[in-house]
């Protein structure tokens, strides 16, 4: 048989897959117990899959940092690293959509097994801790879990791979950092953030006169619509002027540097221009991962409440409680939120100088 044959030789599906080893992994302690809780199969079977996908997510999303872990990021690896991001939010809808499964179980039918979990808690899940923190997610930041460390439920070999994790750049740090470099903000006799101050000015002082302007509101009225406008020394204050940026930073109501910021601003701002499309589709993609996780959580805790009510988890959480709290707490790419507060219409944007529009566009020249 040659070298090739062998490579290439047949495989069978039932052996490609694994499918003996994968489908006599539910072991029902119901069962081993003598006594059958038959939903018990369904429970099992939704936490294995759960843990599948979360092995591609680590799979995904550890080979995008790896893209962005050099100073010079591979311009071409931003469409893989868009494609590989936008896979994941589709496996974290699927994630969503499999709470609407584990409801078929109801409250009378998971107490016919409940007990037989204790202590085992989807805290002790130690692929999503992975996940959460090569996203971002900082330990000073997690909500507390029976004011114990997070990692304290894992083993001595676990601890120390997160704690290696969580000392390392994460995704958010990667991101910030790719963002700093963002080229353009100061382009010759252009400046992004004094034109861009200028702009707000005007697009504030429009909207103000509109207000005051109009027949339709009495005074009050228009005050409060003025008050809820906002002017520069409010929403606009964090980018304007980077001493309140710092000070935001410091209290940790925000994360991104104020570079980072800038960067973010001008890409969400100019991102009809050909070069920052891809850039600006990466920076939606986080944000679908970040809110497609807070909407699992939610999802987790309304599913929970539903499920048992305002009992203890069976690992000795708060239950519904923790978890709601989690999906307040746990967000990550706050901060790219957050940039939709500084965005100003079409119609005000700043022009940009004629050679930097062609620095952002696709062009060539013909030769004859």
């Amino acid at each position: 048989m040659s070298e090739n044959q062998n490579k290439y030789g047949s495989v069978h599906y039932t052996d490609y897959l694994q499918l003996k080893k994968i489908l006599d992994a539910q072991h029902m302690r119901s069962v081993e117990l003598a006594e059958p809780a038959h939903d018990e199969m369904l429970f099992i079977i939704i936490h294995q899959v759960y843990e599948l996908w979360f092995k591609e997510i680590i799979h995904d999303l550890s080979s995008v940092m790896d893209m962005f872990k050099d100073n010079n990021v591979d311009e071409k690896n931003i469409g893989t690293a868009v494609h590989r991001l936008n896979r994941i939010s589709e496996i974290l809808k699927l994630l969503v959509q499999q709470i609407s499964v584990l409801e078929t179980l109801t409250p009378l039918d998971f107490l016919d097994f409940r007990n037989y979990l204790f202590p085992a808690s989807g805290f002790q899940s130690f692929q999503f801790r992975k996940v959460e923190v090569c996203l971002g997610l900082k330990s000073q930041t997690r909500q507390t879990y029976n004011n114990s460390p997070y990692a304290s439920v894992f083993s001595e070999d676990q601890r120390t791979e997160l704690q290696l994790l969580e000392a390392g750049d994460s995704m958010l740090q990667l991101i910030e950092k790719w963002l700093e470099r963002t080229p353009f903000l100061q382009w010759k006799e252009f400046k992004f953030l004094e034109t861009y101050k200028v702009a707000v000015d005007n697009m504030l002082k429009k909207e103000q006169l509109a207000i005051r302007e109009t027949p339709f509101l009495n005074d009050a009225e228009k005050e409060l619509r003025l008050k809820m406008l906002g002017d520069t020394d409010t929403y606009f204050a964090s980018v304007l002027d980077e001493e309140k940026h710092n000070e935001l930073l410091k209290a940790g109501t925000i994360k991104l540097s104020y570079k980072a910021t800038l960067g973010a601003l001008f890409i969400n701002l100019y991102r009809d221009e050909p070069i920052l499309q891809l850039p600006f589709q990466l920076l939606s993609k986080l944000i679908d991962i970040d809110e497609l996780l807070t909407t699992w959580r939610y999802r987790h805790a309304q599913m929970v409440l539903r499920m048992i009510g305002r009992k203890i988890g069976t690992g000795g959480s708060s239950g519904f409680d923790y978890l709601l709290n989690t999906a307040i707490k746990h967000q990550i790419f706050i901060d790219m939120h957050n940039i939709s507060t500084l965005m100003i219409p079409r119609s005000e944007l700043p022009e940009l100088p004629p050679q930097l529009k062609k620095q952002l566009s696709f062009y060539y020249s013909k030769i004859d």
